[in-house]
């Protein structure tokens, strides 16, 4: 168990942990995802399957988030050989990419706006490579098997739900000039709405290519053409991507990263990926304060909270980047004597007044600068019938991506997750644009172990930079109040703004926003949708859960073939705030 305390870990080694009681268990943001999932449980399938047919469902189903036109982030559990491994699947810049690329003509860095449409801010999409290192290291299925259900959901149909329906709402003002989209979720001249059935049968096409011809057939041949051929023929801001960036384009298993917490050790991405760090910084600086006696209903948990996450964002904001471009401090910055220098910058008592980036050991002269990363994605989780773990995070940047369509699936927009200012004070900044360089994430999928070495908690989020608030609330609400995951994932969310501390509104935490205050930083109540999904293990076995603020759902089978469902929403009524 030594090894798991060390900050920056390679390939995690750690006691093999009891078969579940249960034969698997799924979570997603979507009810029909969750079912692809179990469908491969139900097979035999392993984790790595059931959660590869759940990114393929989410194509079809949740195509404002996330799907094969995008990438994401992978933790996998090897519970027979006590391995945790990580799977970089995060788009590239094309190698065309320049520092000046969201540079307008005046100088200046574009609006978020004008710099999101077309084919200019498309990455070169990493979920397909990222499934086929996950298929040949650890599935079970056969390839083809793992493409049934969503070519089911695009061929036969499937039924717009209320999330769906106010996304397209949303971005219906753009799409005049995207006709592709339109012809796919426009019905009879306006956007879909809740109720009405879609199909896809362009990229029922698609993904019936692949599963015959393999990983492949995305990134050489017809498919790889139409990409190309959306991204440089659009009519807004047409890209610079070419067939070699997509045939050279790989997945990579790297070094997770992780660190102790409590009597926990938590694990999830490195970089390219914000999350890991940022959390393991926030929980770090936590430390040293019983939150577990103040407890969730005191406004001095939630105030320390606020003052740790903004400590760690400053962080996040000077020295997070790809660092196969860029030197990344990983050590450093969860060096215990420098998170005990973060953590000295709070008073219990008191907000600051101000929130600076620190300089951690091993870290090179470096500016701040504050990247765009829209509130999207989506997460998922599977544990098979051997302990397997597979949690995914995976997105296409903000509501449709560019908005383009190859092939029947949106291409991302994941270029505007780079910084738009290539320098700040004369100094280049870590998160420039640059050919063939990752854009720096927020995404964090995230996997607790247990003194004993077990892991007992899987989940992720979707929401853009908050999502790494998303995760650590959860982990506190799970370890320090001891909530059972469900109930930690419910609890308010609570972000940062403007030199504001947000909370969300309609919750207990808006309730006790004059008694935030009293701390000295201005409080506002704000909708902080979130969309938490994973499991947890219990005395019973693994258990899914979902966030009540999505339509999302878990399911979990037992020995004899009997699935429970649980779904923690009583409507399908969407959640008001764009989490994707």
């Amino acid at each position: 168990m030594k090894r798991l305390f060390l900050a920056f870990c390679a390939f995690v080694s750690i006691p093999q942990l009891a078969i579940a009681n249960n034969a698997g268990v799924t979570s997603s943001a979507d009810p029909r995802v969750t079912e692809a999932g179990m469908e491969m449980l139900r097979q035999g399938g392993s984790a790595a399957d059931a959660a590869m047919a759940m990114m393929l469902a989410l194509t079809v189903v949740e195509p404002q988030s996330s799907g094969i036109g995008g990438g994401g982030f992978l933790l996998y559990q090897d519970n027979s050989k006590g391995i945790l491994s990580t799977i970089n699947g995060r788009e590239t810049a094309p190698a065309a990419a320049a520092p000046d690329r969201f540079i307008g003509p005046d100088g200046k860095p574009l609006g978020f706006l004008a710099a999101f449409q077309g084919g200019r801010s498309v990455g070169v999409p990493g979920n397909i490579a990222l499934m086929a290192e996950a298929h040949k290291k650890w599935g079970k299925l056969s390839w083809p098997k793992l493409f049934k259900p969503a070519i089911r959901l695009s061929e036969k149909g499937f039924v717009v739900n209320k999330t769906l329906e106010s996304r397209l709402q949303l971005i219906a003002r753009l799409w005049p000039s995207f006709d592709e989209a339109r012809s796919i979720y426009w019905a009879n001249g306006k956007p879909a709405t809740a109720g009405m059935t879609i199909k896809n049968p362009k990229l029922a096409a698609t993904l019936k290519h692949i599963a015959r011809r393999g990983p492949d057939a995305f990134y050489k041949g017809a498919i790889a053409q139409q990409i190309v051929g959306a991204v440089t023929g659009s009519k807004v801001a047409p890209g610079d991507m070419t067939m070699t960036d997509l045939a050279e384009y790989r997945a990579k298993e790297q070094q997770a990263v992780c660190a102790p917490y409590r009597a926990y050790v938590v694990c999830g991405m490195g970089p390219p990926s914000s999350g890991a760090t940022t959390v393991l910084q926030i929980l770090g600086t936590l430390q040293r304060f019983d939150l577990e006696a103040s407890g969730k209903d005191s406004a001095k948990s939630w105030h320390l909270i606020g003052q740790a996450m903004q400590l760690a964002y400053a962080d996040r904001e000077k020295y997070l980047g790809d660092n196969d471009f860029v030197d990344v401090p990983v050590a450093g910055l969860l060096n215990p004597e420098y998170i005990a220098q973060r953590s000295a910058l709070i008073d219990p008592d008191k907000a600051r007044i101000d929130y600076p980036a620190g300089n951690p050991p091993g870290a090179g002269p470096r500016t701040a600068a504050i990247s765009s990363e829209v509130a999207g994605t989506t997460h998922f989780t599977a544990v098979d019938a051997k302990g397997n773990i597979a949690n995914m995070t995976s997105t296409i940047e903000g509501p449709f991506g560019s908005q383009l369509v190859a092939g029947g699936f949106f291409l991302n927009n994941e270029l505007t997750d780079f910084t738009f200012a290539p320098e700040k004070d004369g100094a280049p900044v870590a998160n420039r644009v640059m050919g063939g360089k990752r854009p720096l994430s927020s995404m964090s999928p995230t996997i607790v172990f247990d003194r004993e070495g077990r892991a007992v908690l899987a989940l992720g989020s979707a929401g853009g930079k908050r999502i790494i608030m998303h995760v650590t609330k959860t982990l506190i609400g799970a370890i320090d109040f001891g909530l059972t995951l469900d109930q930690a994932i419910a609890l308010p969310n609570i972000y940062f703004g403007g030199g504001q501390l947000e909370v969300e509104e309609n919750s207990f935490l808006a309730a006790m926003e004059g008694e935030l205050a009293k701390y000295g930083q201005t409080v506002r109540s704000v909708d902080l949708g979130s969309k938490v999904n994973g499991a947890q293990l219990t005395a019973d076995g693994w258990t899914g859960a979902s966030d009540p603020r999505s339509e999302g759902t878990s399911a979990a089978i037992d020995a004899k073939g009997n699935v429970t469902i649980k779904m923690p929403r009583s409507s399908a009524e969407a959640p008001t705030e764009d989490v994707g």
